[in-house]
């Protein structure tokens, strides 16, 4: 399959009937601005430009949405046992973005975007969901050149300053990509 554009992305989603189970699962639950990202994309990605049959396990799956009202992480762990009970067998991942800048020492988030798009690698800050018709929707706040080309890149609120350089390196190095994605080139921009 060839992947050059989000279009592209959009229908090899469509087709991977377990992607899109996964999807409707979480769409049920209801949560607010909800998305799908980072290595849910971009693995499936890699794996299809790597001529992959079989698709290579994830650590997790990592679901997003956006509740400033009830920005607590016991909430975030109910959304995890309630996933988990319906799909015992997905390494779920639940995450408020509305307190994510906590963690992440930043400014508040406006949105699960704006989340997306201060993650460390442009080709991590990928997410997908179900729009109110089923429709999939792709959100690739830095685009989508950097996955398609297997290059790696901090995105700009990581290779602005030092900490968030090294950051970058730390992860990089944590999960040994080019270990299972032999093709990839990291940029340390």
């Amino acid at each position: 399959m060839e992947l050059k554009t989000e279009e592209d992305i959009i229908h090899m989603i469509i087709k991977d009937k377990w992607m899109m189970d996964i999807l409707k699962t979480v769409k049920n639950l209801g949560l607010p601005d909800w998305w799908i990202c980072a290595g849910f994309v971009r693995s499936k990605i890699w794996d299809v430009l790597h001529g992959f049959d079989e698709r290579t396990p994830l650590p997790d799956v990592d679901v997003i949405y956006f509740d400033p009202e009830f920005a607590d992480e016991a909430i975030e762990k109910q959304w995890e046992r309630k996933l988990k009970s319906i799909s015992p067998n997905v390494p779920w991942s639940v995450k408020n973005q509305a307190r994510m800048h906590k963690v992440n020492s930043r400014d508040p988030y406006s949105s699960s975007i704006d989340g997306i798009s201060k993650f460390p690698e442009t080709v991590t800050a990928l997410g997908v969901k179900l729009d109110e018709k089923d429709r999939l929707v792709l959100a690739a706040p830095w685009g989508v050149r950097d996955v398609i080309l297997l290059e790696v890149r901090p995105t700009p609120f990581f290779s602005r300053t030092s900490e968030g350089r090294k950051i970058f390196e730390n992860r990089v190095e944590r999960k040994k990509w080019s270990c299972i994605w032999q093709r990839i080139k990291v940029y340390h921009d």
